[in-house]
This record gives C-alpha cells, sequence and structure tokens, in this order.
C-alpha cells in the first residue's frame, strides 16, 4: 500500500481541471450518496486486468482501448453499447488472428464522463459561460443554469454506468462473443464498406479452423474461451470527488481501489508534479494509464513512473503517447530509451487521436484519418528501432455510422462532415474507419513479430 496515502489526500495537492461547485452542502451529500452505493467493479477484476497487461509489457499481447470521447446521457442506449461492443469485438479479431497474439480488451466506456477543457469559460456573443466539461458535471447546452456544475450529475452518471456495465458483462460471457458468431458481429455500415469484405474472408477462415478443432474431437462449444471473451472498462480519472466516493477497500488485501472502473488513467494536463491527480491515484491498486505528450521530458517521466509504481509491478502502467503524426518519431523515442533504460515494465500504447485534431473548411473539428495511420506507423517504427515492444493502441471511436474523422475507405470528405457528427466533445472514428486501422495494426505486429523473429535466429 501506498505510503502516507488516503482516499481524500489529494485534496493537499493541486487539482487542475476540476469544478468549483457553489453549494458544498449537497457535494457533500452527493458524495456520502455514492459512498454508500455498490461498487460498479471489483478488486479481483481489476488485478486479472493487471496480470494481462502484465503479459503485455513483457511482449506477450497487445492491449485495445477504445471508445466514446465522452459518454453523454442523450446518447445512452443499449444499441450503441452493443455497436461499439462488437466493433471492438471485431478488431480484437483481426488483430488476434494475423498476430497469434492474445488481445486484451478496455473500452472507453461506462464512467468516460467528464473532460478537461483548454478555458475555464465558453463565449457565445457577449455571454460567458462556465465550459461543458462532461455530463457528469454540467449541461452541453449553452444555457447559464446547466452550464453550473451540478453534483446530482454524479448520482445519474453511476446509475448508466451501472447499467452499461450490467449490459457490456452480458455480451462478453452471455453467448454474444461467441467465436461462432463473428459473421453477425458485422454492422451494415462497415459491410458495405471495403473492409467489411476483408473481415468477413477472416470470418471464415476462423470458421473453417472451429470446423478443423471439431473434426479432430475437439467441441468448440466446451472451450470456455471460444465462447465469451474477458471484457474491461476504463476512463479518465478527472472528477476526483467521485473517483473518492467510489473509493472501496479490497476486502481480501485490504488495499484500496477505484471500484468506478477496471483502469483509469491521468491526462497530459493533469499529469505534473504536485497534482492531486497523481497523488489520488498513486494510491490505488487498479492499473493506471497515463497520456505521454511533447511537454513530457523524460527524467520527469521516471520521476512519474517513480511515484506511480515504486514497485515495479509488471501490468501497473500504461504509458499512452500522444504526439501528432509530425512529432511522433522524434517525441517518443528520448522517452522509450529513457524507461527501457532505468527497466521499469511498462505497456507502452498509442493515441492517435490527441494529437492530430484540425479545424475543417466548415469549423467543425475533425482527425484526418491518414494522419492517424501515420502516427500509428511512426509509433511501430520508433519500437522497432529501440528494441522494445508496441503495446497497445487507445482510441476514441463508436459502432455508430458518423461522420466525424475525415478519410479512410469509406472517402469522408470536408464537405461530408456534418451528415452525421454527433460527438459530444471530440471528433470519432466510425466503425468502418475501426476495422480498417485494425488491420494496419495487424502488419504492424507481424514486422514486429518477424523482427523478433529474426533477431532470435
Amino acid at each position: 500500500m501506498a505510503s502516507n496515502w488516503s482516499p481524500e489526500s489529494w485534496k493537499s495537492f493541486e487539482g487542475r481541471h476540476l469544478p468549483e461547485y457553489a453549494d458544498k452542502a449537497a457535494l457533500a451529500s452527493v458524495e456520502k450518496q455514492l459512498g454508500s452505493f455498490p461498487p460498479l467493479v471489483f478488486a479481483g477484476e481489476a488485478r486479472a486486468l493487471k496480470a494481462d497487461l502484465g503479459e503485455v509489457a513483457n511482449g506477450r499481447g497487445f492491449l485495445l482501448q477504445g471508445g466514446d470521447c465522452a459518454e453523454s446521457f442523450a446518447e445512452f442506449h443499449p444499441d450503441n453499447i452493443r455497436d461499439t461492443f462488437r466493433v471492438l469485438l471485431q478488431m480484437a479479431v483481426v488483430m488476434t488472428f494475423a498476430s497469434k497474439q492474445p488481445v486484451v480488451k478496455v473500452g472507453r466506456m461506462a464512467g468516460q464522463f467528464a473532460k478537461p477543457r483548454s478555458a475555464p469559460t465558453e463565449k457565445q456573443g457577449d455571454v460567458e459561460l462556465p465550459s461543458y466539461f462532461g455530463d457528469n458535471i454540467n449541461d452541453i447546452n449553452f444555457e447559464d443554469a446547466g452550464r453550473q456544475p451540478d453534483p446530482e450529475r454524479m448520482v445519474r452518471a453511476y446509475s448508466q454506468a451501472a447499467a452499461t456495465l450490467n449490459l457490456l458483462r452480458a455480451f462478453a460471457t452471455g453467448g454474444y462473443a461467441n467465436l461462432r458468431q463473428v459473421h453477425q458481429w458485422t454492422l451494415d455500415h462497415i459491410g458495405r464498406s471495403p473492409w467489411g469484405e476483408r473481415f468477413a474472408q477472416t470470418a471464415d477462415r476462423i470458421g473453417e479452423a472451429l470446423d478443423f478443432m471439431e473434426a479432430c474431437g475437439v467441441n468448440p462449444a466446451e472451450v470456455p474461451q471460444l465462447q465469451g471473451t474477458s471484457f474491461y472498462t476504463s476512463h479518465e480519472a478527472l472528477l476526483l470527488p467521485y473517483e473518492q466516493a467510489m473509493t472501496r477497500r479490497d476486502s481480501l488485501t485490504g488495499d484500496w481501489f477505484d471500484t468506478s472502473a477496471h483502469m483509469l488513467w491521468i491526462g497530459d494536463r493533469t499529469r505534473f508534479e504536485g497534482s492531486a491527480h497523481v497523488e489520488y491515484l498513486r494510491g490505488v491498486g487498479n492499473p493506471i494509464g497515463m497520456k505521454c505528450g511533447p511537454s513530457l521530458e523524460p527524467d520527469a517521466l521516471l520521476k512519474m513512473l517513480d511515484t506511480l509504481n515504486p514497485g515495479r509491478e509488471a501490468g501497473r502502467i500504461t504509458l499512452i503517447s500522444r504526439f501528432g503524426h509530425d512529432k511522433v518519431e522524434a517525441g517518443l523515442a528520448p522517452l522509450v530509451r529513457a524507461v527501457k533504460r532505468e527497466g521499469h515494465p511498462v505497456v507502452w500504447s498509442c493515441d492517435p487521436m490527441h494529437g492530430n485534431v484540425i479545424k475543417a473548411a466548415s469549423g467543425l473539428k475533425t482527425r484526418p484519418f491518414e494522419r492517424i495511420l501515420s502516427e500509428v506507423k511512426g509509433f511501430f517504427a520508433v519500437h522497432r528501432a529501440e528494441g522494445t515492444h508496441a503495446g497497445g493502441i487507445h482510441i476514441e471511436m463508436t459502432g455508430q455510422d458518423v461522420t466525424e474523422c475525415t478519410g479512410g475507405a469509406v472517402a469522408i470528405t470536408d464537405e461530408g462532415l456534418s451528415d452525421r457528427y454527433r460527438t459530444h466533445c471530440d471528433p470519432r472514428l466510425n466503425g468502418a474507419q475501426s476495422i480498417e486501422l485494425a488491420f494496419l495494426l495487424a502488419e504492424e505486429l507481424n514486422l514486429e513479430a518477424a523482427g523478433r523473429k529474426a533477431e532470435a535466429a
């Protein structure tokens, strides 16, 4: 257990991007209410994810982390949860089948509500109001009453997260993830894309492999690993009053865990020396992610690793790089070298989304797909050059047929962005673009495996 730590010790540190609640009594009441609610996840599940990520850190697997930029109350619907889940399943199948590596599946789901913003206020005309910080804090509509931080929104976020988790667990273990159903996972809009046909070919080969197993006397229906899957949840641990209220002691070990998600991460804007967010997360036993951008120096990263993982536990830390397609190779290499030199066991994951936001001619924010692919290729190139394992991908995506990121085989244009632009925050990949990315990842993983084989020879 972390020394000199308690679930509320973060309050003695600098907390950035935290809302200021006008009614302190209402906040205290909500915190007490949340503290009495059942945990959303269990310590044993978080430990299982840490063990899986430990395998990835040792070069024996790959982390697939994806989901909404920011979940919303308005778009809460079982179909949206199902469709994002099955696109993640499709991506994992493509990568597993091609690379022969296990893929650890983690959703940005069931809690990804709060978002840091570049400015605390937003101005429209002569009116200035608090910025929108996510549905668990305030309302996206530009109205004075809704933009005031409201602690009651945390209760609604908890309820939505609980319902989402319930459905995800049913999908993962109730037969939906059965590999015999692989053809049924394809959404209509993905099936119409060029990558839909390629996925169908992969599904055919999986079916043939299962038929072969059955012919050899191995009944796939009796193999648990083929009937379901492990699926974990994650979100940025930004709203610390909520995270503190969801912190519980593990009855088996006495260690503290944040029971709001299996994995939490620290954003690029809240990762600094003396950070309240770092102080909070150093004391919980969950796997922790940390965003690493252009502002992070190697020495500062090493200090952060010593703070968050002093015992150097494999699977505890995932470093999520976010540089931009034109900065990733120069920016990431010094960090990788420093971590390798000091022997810290980490999962290196690539976030190719946040460094590649541009404003289209229409005024809408977008992320060109070719820049996303370029950053992924640069990420793998750095790890090949440094002899380290490119261990994961972290993307903002959805199963909906949105038009938010330009390009890809579906050829979304600047002019077409407004057709189905539905995000509450940043642009997301749609299902077809996500599958296209999965095939690129499979190719890169195969290149990495070929390099390791050549070295061994």
